[in-house]
């Protein structure tokens, strides 16, 4: 099996950037590896994002949204992040299952139990070996924002407050598969405590010195 990374955060706080830089770094020491998104990452999944993030038209409950994201997620997982893992590759996700636990349990209310379990459906049981959290106030993310683009950014700050500590305590949680990274710290500096703690997970591969 592979190693699997996803990246979390609130919005604007630089997963995409670093998460695009851990590829960079790991295709430098010819690792094998994919980089991949939610909602997304199929041809499916691509089409649901377009449903649950586009800003106007008609409102979407907060259980369909759930169920929205479980299955690009569940599409995602068989047709991408198993095979990879399969093939022995490091499989790099621009949020996973947590986003769904703060997002819709701790933003909308949702019963925790229920959306682990509609999580654990669509996964099959997969976790992250490892959860990079990038860590970082809502109005310094959203600040970053240069336009509100979806649904979420919209929401208010209470939403985006309660989304924060959602991630905070899950990480308090479990502290040997969570980092937790202060976002405003300069990206160079971000890459450099990413790879510091990805490195050592990396025994199978052969890395340059």
């Amino acid at each position: 099996m592979g190693l699997f990374i996803t990246f979390e955060g609130g919005e604007g706080c630089g997963k995409t950037t670093q998460s695009k830089l851990l590829l960079k770094r790991l295709e430098q020491q010819n690792i094998p590896a994919v980089l991949t998104h939610e909602p997304g990452g199929t041809a499916l999944g691509n089409e649901l994002r377009k449903a649950v993030k586009r800003k106007g038209g008609s409102s979407i409950s907060p259980q369909a949204e759930l169920l929205l994201f479980a299955a690009s997620r569940a599409q995602l997982v068989a047709e991408v992040i198993r095979l990879a893992l399969e093939e022995g590759k490091v499989v790099i996700c621009d949020r996973f299952t947590y986003s769904t636990m703060v997002y819709q349990g701790y933003g909308r209310g949702l019963d925790f139990t229920a959306i682990k379990m509609v999580n654990n459906m669509a996964t099959g049981y997969l976790n992250p070996d490892l959860i990079i959290l990038l860590d970082i106030s809502p109005q310094q993310g959203l600040a970053r924002k240069r336009s509100l683009k979806d649904r979420f950014e919209l929401e208010d700050l209470s939403f985006h407050r309660r989304v924060r500590e959602g991630y905070l305590k899950m990480a308090a949680a479990e502290p040997d598969r969570w980092l937790v990274i202060d976002a405003s710290l300069p990206k160079r500096k971000i890459a450099e405590i990413i790879w510091d703690r990805v490195s050592p997970l990396l025994p199978g591969f052969s890395l340059r010195t």
